[in-house]
Order: structure tokens, then sequence, then C-alpha cells
């Protein structure tokens, strides 16, 4: 049966960074999911969550693969401080990505980085500094967060603020748009048409962006807020990742 484990590992600087995975039982290396939570309300659980929710679980069973989550810094058990989906976070995910690569029970040609809202923009900039990932999910993401910051809510400016400032490098470490061109893997988006913590044309930009560098892209659209419910990521998400975790056809 199905057990999720918990690791501590360490990103490049030595901070602790707080880890869950659900193992495939498949006999030969398969592919790997890596889940970013997003902010949470304050509450600051971490990766638990998907622990909680049952995701883990039912992505590794589902897909018959390694299902992981990673707490960002000064969420769950990771150590902070948090930077709003900056340097320290990336790194932080960057490790967790690294610990994945490495599990013999892992193919490392077939890792997913799925992350949601304030997940999703820390995800985005990571894949811009990895080469080898099969693919990126962005739910409810924001990719250019100095266009965002003007009409977002109080509380997520006053988060933003405190955790990241307000020059323009800290504006540009935290906003894909601008990189979108370093990104080497294929990217599905989804996003709430009337979301309004992250407007959706963000999300049309990045895609854009995506495919005038000449990568694959999807956006999907629902019409729904920010949260996207359950039922709307599974219709959409799951026929991506079966095609991407279908075992490998050997020809003989």
């Amino acid at each position: 049966m199905t057990q999720v484990t918990r690791h501590l590992i360490a990103r490049s600087d030595g901070a602790g960074v707080e880890l869950f995975q659900a193992r495939s039982p498949a006999a030969a290396p398969a592919g790997a999911i890596l889940f970013v939570h997003g902010n949470q309300a304050g509450q600051r659980l971490g990766a638990v969550e998907n622990v909680d929710n049952g995701t883990l679980l039912r992505f590794s069973a589902g897909l018959n693969i390694t299902a992981a989550a990673v707490s960002q810094p000064g969420f769950g058990a990771s150590e902070g401080p948090p930077d709003f989906c900056g340097p320290g976070t990336q790194q932080a995910i960057l490790a967790a990505l690294s610990f994945l690569r490495k599990q013999p029970y892992v193919d490392p040609g077939r890792i997913v980085l799925c992350g949601n809202s304030r997940g999703a923009v820390a995800s985005a900039m990571v894949a811009t500094q990895v080469a080898d990932l099969r693919a990126v999910v962005l739910m409810s993401g924001v990719y250019d967060l100095e266009a965002a910051f003007e009409g977002s809510p109080q509380g997520l400016q006053l988060a933003i603020e405190k955790e990241a400032g307000l020059s323009r490098d800290a504006f540009l470490a935290r906003s894909a748009l601008h990189h979108a061109h370093k990104i080497r893997c294929e990217a599905m988006l989804l996003h709430g048409r009337r979301d309004d913590r992250a407007p959706v044309a963000q999300a049309e930009l990045f895609a854009q962006a995506l495919s005038d560098a000449g990568l694959p892209a999807t956006l999907s659209l629902f019409d729904c807020g920010h949260q996207i419910p359950r039922d709307y990521v599974r219709a959409a998400l799951h026929p991506f990742l079966r095609g991407i975790f279908a075992p490998a056809v050997t020809l003989h």
C-alpha cells in the first residue's frame, strides 16, 4: 500500500526544506510530480496540505507515479524567512526537484512541476532555471508581479512589500513573463476568468509569451475566481498528465 513519507532536505544555502512524497510501487522508474502550495490564508501549513487533502495519494495511485509536495520557506517545517516567491523559495523548489531526480524510482526525464497561486509564481521562475523539466503546470498565478501589484488587494500588497520589497529587481526576480525565453519545457496554465487576485490577463500574456518563444503552451480558462474547483482542474490536468506519464512503449 502506498504511504506518504516526510523528508527534511537542504537547499543550497543549508536551510531546511520540508518535502512529502507518495512513492509509486512501479518496478521500473516512473515519473514524478512536485506540488507547490499557495498562500493558505495565513495558516502557513505548507506541503502537509497536499497530504491531508489526499492529493499525493490520489495522484500517485491514479497515475502510478511519485507525487511530492514541498513547503515554501516560512511554511510548514521549511526554514524561513518567507520571501514571496523569491530566491529562497525558488531554491527550496530546486532542492526538492534535485531530491526527486536522484531517487532510483523516479525517471528524471519525466518530472512535472505544479504550482498554485503563490506557488505558481515561484514555479514559473524555477522553470526558467531548470533545463530538464518535462512540463510545468501553473494555476492561478501572476507572471508580471509589478504590473499586477497596483491592482492587488491591500493584504497581498502588504505581504509582497514585507517579504520581497518593492524594488525593480525584486519584481523582476519574481516575474517569469520577463524570462519566458529561458523556459525549455511544455507548459499548461489554468486560470479563472473572474480571478480577483491574479488577473486573467496575466495568464493570457504569459501563455502568448511562451508560444512566441516556440514552446508548447496550453491555457485553460474556467468560469470561476481565484480558487479553481477541483473538478475543473481534474478535467483539464489528468489527460495532460496521462500523456506525459504513460509507460514508454518498448519496440522489439
